[in-house]
């Protein structure tokens, strides 16, 4: 029977690399939890072989994360890799009992989605309009504006290539997780944003890359180019305490949300697998109701 070690976990790391086609994010985040658990093994339990390991030594490494103060949901992550991982070594013919069926994961207190106010939303929106006097200034908006207008995720903005744009339709086909695809449609006004922006960009560059948006070099954006972008200019038209690019994509749908739009096209735009992924902006809306309630209920 194979001890835990490095080269034991590797075959599983390659098998969500090339057959799973895990993100390289991913991969980093599930290599870095099992290579921990194996280094909580060897120093509490000496060299250990895959069988031997039952749920009691889980538990054991789970209270040690948890007596750090790791949060539960970066506990569940954990035990979801493990999960993963034993059952892979089953399938395989490796083990024949998973320690993780005896393992409970801790609860998780809903959180509800962080969003800009729509009062602020206008604010932070003509602050961009005003100020377009560089290349860095225009990505701003731009990044902005598409963001809170579309509910992108980041990644999906970053890679949203010219081609991905329809002009004559008025909207954008996004390729999302899963490499589900789906459609967004887009105003007037953005739209010749958009369009104002590539004739630019023609002006601007003599060559640039075939993503939409460029840096001041031409080049793709990278996330941290986007993320203090949107920090900075969130900080200065909102009093929020996070200030990052999904703030506007939750900001995206819960005003969708507040103005009467239907869940499961909501959904849809947002490129959510399940219902239970967008019923969390609900409670948003609930809480809006119970505002106006309050305030204008003679009796509440």
């Amino acid at each position: 029977m194979p001890l835990i070690s490095l080269q034991t976990i590797q075959p599983y790391i390659e098998y969500l690399k090339f057959e799973k086609r895990y993100s390289a994010h991913t991969l980093t985040a599930y290599k870095a939890d099992l290579y921990e658990f194996t280094e909580f093994v060897k120093t509490q339990f000496g060299e250990t072989d895959l069988a031997s390991i039952h749920h009691g030594v889980v538990r054991s490494w789970l209270a040690r994360l948890k007596e750090q103060g790791l949060a539960a949901k970066s506990l569940n992550r954990k035990i979801s890799t493990l999960k993963s991982f034993f059952k892979y070594l089953i399938k395989n013919g490796v083990i024949d009992i998973s320690p993780m069926a005896k393992v409970i994961s801790p609860r998780i207190g809903k959180r509800l989605p962080v969003f800009v106010k729509e009062e602020e939303t206008q604010l932070l929106l003509n602050s961009l309009n005003s100020s377009t006097e560089n290349w860095r200034s225009l990505n701003a908006r731009m990044i902005i504006t598409i963001l809170y207008a579309t509910g992108l995720r980041l990644s999906e903005l970053i890679n949203l290539k010219e081609k991905q744009v329809d002009f004559a339709r008025l909207q954008i086909k996004v390729l999302g997780k899963g490499n589900k695809e789906r459609i967004i449609p887009l105003s007037d006004k953005l739209i010749n944003g958009i369009r104002e922006y590539q004739q630019l960009k023609r002006i601007e560059f003599e060559t640039y890359e075939d993503v939409l948006l460029v840096s001041e070099k031409g080049k793709k954006l990278y996330p941290k180019y986007a993320y203090l972008i949107v920090n900075q200019y969130l900080g200065k038209s909102s009093t929020l305490d996070k200030k990052s690019p999904h703030v506007l994509r939750h900001s995206f749908a819960t005003h969708l949300m507040n103005n009467g739009a239907d869940l499961n096209a909501v959904k849809e735009l947002l490129g959510h697998s399940s219902l239970a992924a967008t019923q969390v902006y609900t409670h948003n809306t609930i809480e809006k109701l119970k505002d106006i309630h309050k305030k204008a209920h003679p009796k509440s």
